[in-house]
């Protein structure tokens, strides 16, 4: 027995010392994770920290860190069994940024100058309620009920989704909200953020300043082999640029999001993998790299901050929506945009009209057109920072179909064939959510 109970006690430590090792790093991480999420919902969003913590940080191991929040000055804290404390603060017009030790919280910061303007004009074009318009070709019986089949019932806790929107002709034909949650709600879109950064590309392209043909305007890869790459490259993400995209581990992304101070030089100091135009490789670092690059379009950082919403956010009406920052000041193009359902389908719409909005030409129609092209060696999966069904993923929906897609099923689907725009919140990727039934569904109520 003595003998058993020493093995035992060897292979115990050896499984403690094994976890120790292995999950000591991610701590950073998962407390990163927690106090980001945290700090934005409660202070972008007014979320209970309860309902956070049972919806966004329901994750399996970043449930385990424990959360405080100071709302008087406005930060929460993480830690995991009190390791690896984490922190993010709340700045007023910027949102919510994860900081290091050393970060000057005192140091004073510049917001971006936001422009509201009142139209007597109803949605989407305007802050007044729509007409109720019935539309003959429509089967409403057959809409709603392809809507309520998308949410879960009676406490179950399996399609989790919080919001869907669907917009024909310009006019919402269903929109459907979980319990918590309504069409005043603030919801981060993760990675569909990466499709407004590119957007900011055909707008300055439309405007004669840059040329995406072009190499990249990154000065410190002039005398090398990355000297080769174009904006082009880097918005259909086949830079060749090493990068790695997986966030159940320390990879290039999680530290990139969770640790880094200035984002795009993580992606800008990365050698080159691969020639450009021969190997896709989605990459959160590449979007933050073209946020870095637009910021060195202008000659100080206010106009880097303005320019995000003068030139489209606030341009189309989506006054809700905020980017947050990192610490050095760069918008988190990869993955940090806010918004209200609404407002993410205005976006959804301004592609939908090839850059028109309501009369005014934001970018190029041609612009659109690129954005859904696909991206050499991805399968028809992808094109310029939209995800396309080009492919066929979706084998029920026509293939004109493209999307901005985020982080467990955030979604704005664009369907030009169909006039049609469909927006989806919640907590469910597409392995766990019937994403192609659900857009089935909701087309085939169209009589035509």
């Amino acid at each position: 027995m003595k003998k058993f109970l020493k093995y035992f006690g060897l292979l115990l430590l050896v499984v403690l010392l094994f976890v120790g090792f292995t999950t000591y790093p991610k701590l950073d991480i998962l407390s990163g994770f927690a106090a980001k999420s945290v700090a934005s919902g409660i202070f972008i969003d007014n979320r209970p920290l309860e309902a956070i913590q049972q919806g966004d940080n329901d994750i399996d191991l970043v449930r385990l860190a424990k959360i405080e929040t100071n709302k008087d000055s406005k930060f929460a804290t993480a830690s995991v069994y009190g390791l690896k404390k984490r922190k993010a603060i709340y700045r007023e017009g910027l949102g919510a940024t994860l900081v290091t030790d050393d970060f000057d919280e005192t140091k004073p910061y510049l917001v971006p100058n936001r422009t509201k303007t009142e139209t007597n004009l109803p949605f989407p074009y305007g802050n007044l309620e729509q007409k109720d318009t019935l539309f003959p070709e429509v089967n409403y019986e057959k809409l709603n009920l392809a809507v309520a089949d998308a949410f879960d019932k009676n406490g179950e806790k399996i399609k989790r989704t919080r919001a869907l929107l669907v917009i024909y002709k310009d006019q919402i034909i269903a929109e459907k909200y979980e319990d918590g949650f309504s069409k005043n709600t603030k919801f981060l879109g993760w990675s569909m953020t990466k499709s407004i950064t590119a957007t900011y590309f055909g707008i300055l392209q439309q405007q004669g300043k840059i040329d995406i043909n072009k190499p990249a305007p990154v000065k410190e890869w002039a005398n090398d082999e990355r000297s080769k790459i174009t904006l082009h490259n880097l918005i259909q993400m086949n830079s060749g640029l090493e990068w790695e995209e997986d966030y159940g581990k320390i990879s290039d992304v999680t530290k990139m999001l969770f640790l880094a101070d200035d984002m795009p030089k993580v992606q800008l100091e990365k050698p080159a993998a691969f020639a450009p135009n021969t190997h896709w490789n989605y990459s959160s670092g590449t979007t933050n790299l073209l946020s870095g690059i637009l910021r060195r379009q202008f000659q100080n950082h206010q106009e880097y901050l303005d320019f995000w919403y003068s030139s489209l956010i606030d341009k189309i009406g989506m006054h809700s929506m905020l980017i947050e920052p990192d610490m050095a000041g760069n918008y988190v193009g990869s993955s940090y945009g806010w918004a209200t359902a609404r407002d993410w389908a205005k976006f959804g719409l301004l592609y939908l009209h090839e850059g028109n909005w309501n009369g005014k030409q934001i970018f190029d129609k041609s612009w659109a057109k690129y954005v859904a092209t696909p991206t050499p060696t991805s399968k028809g999966e992808y094109g310029g920072h939209f995800w396309l069904n080009a492919g066929g993923k979706y084998p029920d929906v026509s293939k004109d179909m493209y999307f901005c897609g985020g982080f467990q099923g955030q979604k704005v689907i664009i369907i030009p064939s169909k006039e049609m725009v469909i927006v989806r919140f919640g907590l469910t990727e597409d392995e766990d959510f019937d994403f192609n039934g659900m857009m089935r569904e909701i087309i085939s109520s169209l009589k035509k």
